[in-house]
């Protein structure tokens, strides 16, 4: 394999784009698109989003200190673009949309109801970098479709159609993945055991 060197740059992916609802302090609610977002933490669950500071929602989550995560899918391509591209300050994307927000658990900010899962975040540190500025957050709640949750109880987010970005473009992720956590160390009966789950799973899911 052959590489060429480019100076440092955001050459990295796939990431996921995701819709982030805020409020102000007057409970006025906000969209926007996030593409630099990841996990930071399991325990105490916490992850990432960075906000240029001149986006609304930049001053909505430094006045309230809390924002929510919602996953995007395939059918939800034209609005997370649209949603990076426009600024609050000029259009109400949440009417533009005519989409229906679902009341906060565990914060004041409201959930797209559109969204298979949403994350409820409460900021804990601000980090200043540059263009972005890195907001740390430990979720407090996880709002999930019912359709996703298997009769085991379990999420199965691969059934969701999640959009990922990848250098300047949407993919939406499929149905078959190509293998589970700590099978490359697994014994061979157990990860045939963990292939037949999943195919029985996805039968259940198609009847």
């Amino acid at each position: 394999m052959t590489k060429e060197l480019f100076k440092g740059s955001i050459l990295f992916g796939p990431v996921p784009a995701v819709l982030v609802t805020t409020i102000n302090q007057d409970g006025q609610p906000n969209v926007f698109t996030v593409g630099w977002t990841g996990v930071a933490c399991s325990h105490p669950p916490m992850v990432t989003i960075a906000v240029r500071k001149e986006r609304l929602s930049y001053e909505n989550i430094r006045a309230t200190g809390e924002f929510v995560i919602n996953l995007t899918t395939r059918k939800m391509l034209k609005m997370t673009d649209f949603c990076g591209c426009r600024s609050g300050r000029k259009i109400d994307k949440i009417k533009h949309f005519g989409l229906e927000l679902e009341a906060g658990v565990d914060v004041a900010v409201p959930s797209l109801k559109i969204s298979p899962v949403a994350l409820e975040c409460r900021v804990y540190s601000l980090t200043e970098l540059g263009s972005h500025d890195l907001f740390v957050a430990e979720i407090v709640r996880n709002k999930v479709d019912t359709a996703l949750i298997d009769k085991e109880g379990r999420i199965r987010l691969g059934e969701a159609g999640l959009l990922a970005y990848c250098h300047g473009e949407y993919f939406s992720l499929g149905r078959q993945p190509l293998g589970t956590f700590g099978h490359s160390v697994a014994r061979r009966s157990v990860r045939q055991a963990r292939q037949a789950k999943h195919n029985q799973g996805g039968k259940a899911q198609k009847s």
